[in-house]
């Protein structure tokens, strides 16, 4: 018979799994941006820090989700609040 901690503690295993899942979109994003922002400055050379800039800022926000989902998976692993719930 599995104890209540073990199953808590898997669960939460499979819980942080899952919220790393979360830093695959923001990888996508951020390669295809840093991709259309070289493509940007090849075009125009002159506007290369307004690009860059853009690009940037662009990434900082879409890098937000993958920090989110680390911040729960480590919670989950290492500072689970649901072992004092038993």
């Amino acid at each position: 018979m599995i104890s209540n901690e073990a199953f808590v503690l898997g669960c939460s295993a499979i819980g942080a799994g899952l919220a790393m899942i979360a830093g695959i979109g923001p990888g996508i994003g951020q390669g295809i941006a840093a991709g259309h922002g070289a493509a940007a400055v090849g075009r125009n050379p002159g506007a290369r820090g307004n690009i860059m800039s853009t690009m940037l800022l662009g990434q900082a926000v879409a890098e937000t989700t993958g920090l989110y989902g680390f911040a729960v998976a480590i919670i989950l692993l290492f500072a689970n609040p649901l072992l004092g719930k038993l």
